[in-house]
Formats: structure tokens, C-alpha cells, sequence
């Protein structure tokens, strides 16, 4: 039976490549943008297999509801959810006014852990036994991000409901990761990594490099197959070894 994933965040960079990734597994995927319309039209186009579709939504405007019923309805029902979409924020505490700080702090969680959590909540209310979240995190839970705290702590909440959601719905059969990336190579960091700031960027991992898309994608592809239930709970790092624990 052909499986149904929606992808949030799916119009580019790591959202795409989940797409692809399912997409070849032979997942049927609702693909997620906020504005977007023309570069999620091009993902769809670019996914292996047939009856893939767009869905846009606002989580900054409370529309989860609506992003999971247009899948549904789209796909046919929903078997897989994958929390790809996120902002970061610059933000240091000691160059931001306390405005800017505010606003960044409220949008940041908004985006990356009410969003994640809203969406949660109205795919398991589709998903049956051999259902599957995987949330994508970051390594800056856990090693911390001066320039953005925001970001950190919500990342850090995102991996803290992962692990409370995998126990609670492990009972109805419904198995729930995440991943947590360092750097990844995506257009939106193409002109940092290519300035002088790259090359520290890169040093980071004793490979010398940063990750592709691809290779975040891959980790979050198992972890949507019959195989990877036991991993319930988990948190993969895949971060090159940049930052271990």
C-alpha cells in the first residue's frame, strides 16, 4: 500500500530533498510551502512516482489545521508527518533591542515548536498503526546558539516533545524521531559559504566540509520505514561530528 507524507517546509533545502527522499521510497507527499507556490510546483515536478501534491499554509497564522487537511484530502490520508519548516533569527542579546528581542523570541517559537506541536496534533487524528513524525531539529539544542538563543531553545523544545510524543503514541503503533543537523549546504547559505567565514564554517566537522541536503534527508528517510520503529524516541545527530555528546 502506497504510504502518504506531508513535508513542511518542502519548497527548497532540506524540506526538497525529504521529498525526493520519500518520493523514491515510494511516498506519496503533500509538499509544504508558506509562499513559495512556483518552487514547490518544481519539487512536485521533480518527485519520482505519481499523485504528489502542493499544500500551502501559514504556521505563523495558526493554520495547521488547515496545512494537514488539504494533505489529507489531497493524498488520501496521511501516514507520515515531517516537521521541516523553521525560521532562524540573528539576535544576540547584546546587540538587539529589547523590542527586536521579543519579536524574535515569540516569532522564533511560534515557527519552530507551536508549529511542529499544532501539526503533531492534527496528523495523528489521520495516522493509524505504522504511523510516522520525524522532527527536524538541531545540533544547537544541544551545543547552544549565542547569535540566536531563540533558535536553540526551540530546537531543544522540539527534541523535548519528540521524545514525550514518541512514549505517548507508541501505544496506538505511531513511532516518532527526529534529527539533528549541523550545517547544511542549502541556497540559502550559498554566499556565506562562499565568503571568508565559510572556511571556519566548514572546519567545524573534522571532514572539512558541510552536509548536503541529501545526507539529512537520507536519516530522515529511514526513519519513516517499518524497520526504524525501535528508534522511537531517538534524536540522530547528523552533524559530521561537529558536535558530539
Amino acid at each position: 500500500m502506497t504510504r502518504r507524507a506531508l513535508v513542511t517546509g518542502a519548497s527548497r533545502g532540506i524540506g526538497a530533498a525529504v521529498a525526493r527522499a520519500l518520493a523514491q521510497q515510494g511516498h506519496q507527499v503533500a509538499v509544504h510551502y508558506r509562499s513559495g507556490a512556483e518552487e514547490a510546483r518544481a519539487v512536485v515536478a521533480s518527485l519520482d512516482g505519481e499523485g504528489h501534491v502542493t499544500v500551502q499554509g501559514d504556521l505563523g497564522a495558526n493554520e495547521a489545521g488547515k496545512i494537514v487537511d488539504e494533505a489529507v484530502a489531497g493524498l488520501g490520508g496521511l501516514d507520515v508527518l515531517v516537521n521541516n519548516a523553521g525560521v532562524y533569527f540573528f539576535h544576540p542579546i547584546t546587540a538587539t533591542t529589547f523590542e527586536e528581542w521579543q519579536a524574535a523570541w515569540r516569532r522564533t517559537v511560534e515557527l519552530n515548536l507551536y508549529g511542529p506541536a499544532d501539526l503533531a496534533w492534527h496528523a495523528v487524528r489521520h495516522m493509524t498503526s505504522g504511523g510516522r513524525i520525524v522532527n527536524i531539529g538541531s545540533r544547537g539544542a544541544y551545543r547552544g546558539e549565542p547569535d540566536a538563543p531563540a533558535y536553540g531553545a526551540a530546537k531543544a523544545g522540539l527534541h523535548a516533545m519528540t521524545q514525550s510524543l514518541a512514549q505517548s503514541l507508541a501505544p496506538r503503533g505511531i513511532a516518532v524521531a527526529g534529527v539533528a543537523p549541523g550545517f547544511v549546504r542549502t541556497d540559502m547559505v550559498t554566499d556565506l559559504l562562499a565568503s571568508p567565514a565559510g572556511e571556519q564554517i566548514r572546519a567545524q566537522s573534522p571532514f572539512g566540509r558541510v552536509a548536503e541536503p541529501e545526507e539529512v534527508a537520507a536519516a530522515v528517510a529511514w526513519l519513516t520505514t517499518e524497520h526504524a520503529v525501535w528508534a522511537s524516541g531517538t534524536i540522530m545527530d547528523v552533524n559530521g561530528a561537529s558536535h558530539l555528546r
